[in-house]
């Protein structure tokens, strides 16, 4: 069985390949149980089991165990860590064991690029990163990947963090760290939330007509980086609707507000892709798309790698 690195599984995800390939896995499908979610009561706080597994019906089976530890930004280390394992179809036996953090912030970010292909105005030149974890340059660059984007903003609840950010990303765009969170929302073409927020981050009455906002970093009810004027002004698309049901805290908790429905949602992201339901009804139109991530975009990910390692060998 091989060992994959993390600087492996970065050098062989090419961003529009892999934007691509998750478009394709998600118009095909495969058999996704619904994932094992289990909250870790630590010394230092609450940490988070994810169990992920997926197969393909004549494929590669994988399965993704990854723990998210929140309270290790105070040490400097990554809140996301795990492995991928992932094995051959016809027999069962293993291929590979993926460094599980790199592949999860990669797929996430592709996703998320994926859904902005298909929502975001073809003009959005602005983006706006609320957060700076390992996630932020992620989105920078599968956003850029997707849209023609040119400035970019950075907002983080420590200043420093996004300057340094800012500073890395300098010589590829227009560049620069914010602590006005409203104005720069009000400029933005696209917005991408990546951050573990309990509280609303993004007010709905900031948001302009034919921004694109993203959220990616709320995964349990308990989180949300939205208020409900979001959720009532957008029209609101997902990863998966199982996902949005069980773990989207901005949807979840506008419901309990009395100011979003789940029926509400225009639509997950199969049915976008396969042509089933429209996207943006208008170039005035806000759009959000929440995720929480799914297994599929793992597996995806991971064959990706997989078959450019092969390939290349």
């Amino acid at each position: 069985m091989r060992i994959i690195t993390d600087t492996e599984v970065a050098a062989a995800l090419d961003w529009l390949a892999l934007v691509e390939r998750l478009a394709t896995t998600f118009r095909e499908g495969v058999e996704s149980p619904p994932r094992h979610h289990h909250a870790m009561h630590r010394p230092d706080g609450e940490a988070t089991m994810l169990l992920m597994p997926a197969w393909e019906r004549a494929g590669y089976i994988g399965m993704k165990m990854v723990n998210v530890f929140p309270q290790n930004a105070d040490h400097g280390l990554p809140a996301i860590s795990g492995v991928y394992l992932l094995s051959e179809g016809d027999h069962g036996r293993p291929l590979a064991c993926l460094d599980g953090g790199e592949l999860t912030r990669r797929r996430t970010a592709a996703a998320s690029a994926l859904a902005a292909r298909e929502l975001a105005r073809d003009d959005a030149a602005t983006l706006l990163v609320v957060g700076t974890g390992r996630m932020a340059p992620m989105v920078i660059e599968a956003h850029a990947a997707v849209r023609p984007i040119a400035t970019v903003r950075i907002w983080g609840r420590h200043p420093e963090k996004a300057e340094r950010l800012a500073a890395e990303y300098a010589d590829r765009f227009d560049t620069a760290a914010v602590t006005d969170l409203e104005a720069a929302t009000r400029e933005a073409d696209v917005i991408s939330c990546v951050t573990l927020s309990t509280e609303p981050l993004i007010h709905g009455d900031w948001l302009s007509p034919g921004t694109h906002l993203d959220l990616i970093g709320a995964f349990r009810p308990s989180m949300r980086e939205t208020d409900a004027e979001c959720l009532a002004r957008s029209e609101v698309f997902v990863d998966t609707y199982p996902g949005a049901r069980g773990e989207a805290g901005d949807i979840l908790q506008a419901i309990d507000e009395g100011r979003f429905a789940f029926d509400d949602i225009q639509a997950e992201l199969v049915e976008l892709l396969r042509g089933e339901r429209p996207g943006r009804s208008s170039r005035d139109a806000i759009t959000l798309f929440k995720s929480v991530g799914a297994s599929l975009e793992d597996l995806a990910a991971a064959i990706e790698v997989w078959e450019r390692l092969e390939g290349a060998s």
